[in-house]
């Protein structure tokens, strides 16, 4: 199981970062850098903005340890639920299971998560939605595939 968790956070991770990060430069005329600065600036506040590379890089540790700890969520919850058991080994059940639990996540974070750690409420736009989107396939789908053992 350690192993398990071990790649979902990891894959998670990437796959999840290089979503931001293509979404950052080719839509959003912005830059990783700046990308990951503004994780960053949700604990350290607006200097991360600031905080050129250092900054940026807490930002990237962040990223992961958000993925990990979502990532050991979802393991507990396969360990504890035999309900989603059952429906991981359901016809296209790894597709159910993450088409919920991706955007759940984003759901949690953008809502409570990362509005109590800056203390300013949720802006539900666009991006918002975009994202809620883009956490089936790049968040929910590499966490759900890799606890579960099964490939997408």
């Amino acid at each position: 199981m350690f192993a398990r968790l071990v790649r979902a956070g990891l894959l998670t991770g990437v796959v999840d970062g290089l979503f931001s990060s293509f979404l950052s430069v080719v839509f959003y005329n912005s830059t990783v850098t700046r990308l990951f600065q503004g994780v960053a600036s949700t604990v350290v506040g607006k200097k991360a903005l600031e905080g050129g590379v250092p900054a940026a890089l807490l930002g990237v540790l962040m990223h992961f340890a958000v993925a990990f700890g979502w990532s050991a969520v979802f393991l507990l919850l396969v360990m504890r639920s035999p309900w989603i058991r059952r429906v991981l080994a359901s016809r296209n059940g790894l597709l159910k299971v993450a088409a919920l639990y991706g955007p759940f996540i984003w759901i949690v974070m953008s809502l409570a998560v990362i509005p109590l750690l800056t203390h300013r409420p949720p802006t539900i736009g666009i991006r918002w939605w975009i994202q809620l989107l883009g956490h089936f396939p790049f968040v929910g789908i590499p966490i759900v595939a890799s606890i579960a053992g099964k490939s997408a």
